[in-house]
């Protein structure tokens, strides 16, 4: 497999060889795609359960189970009754 990369990025991968932290450039570009991996994983999640909230606020709003704002600062008055 061939990878381009910027000139940037190209440092970038020097960089983190020369500070040790890493053997050669291919541990670098490993490491970088698990913490992409690992950063997708972690999205889905919150998306999955963003989904689900909204499900719950959804089957709430159809069930009648909401409270209604309508004063001349409706929120304010809400979180004060919290």
């Amino acid at each position: 497999m061939h990878i381009s990369l910027t000139p940037r990025l190209e440092e970038l991968v020097r960089e983190k060889v020369e500070s040790g932290l890493y053997n050669n450039a291919s541990e670098v570009v490993r490491e970088a795609l698990r913490l992409m991996q690992e950063h997708d994983e972690i999205r889905r999640l919150k998306l999955e359960r963003l989904r689900e909230e909204l499900a719950k606020g959804e089957a709430d709003l159809v069930a009648g189970r909401v409270t209604v704002l309508d004063g001349d600062d409706p929120l304010d008055d809400f979180f004060a009754r919290l």
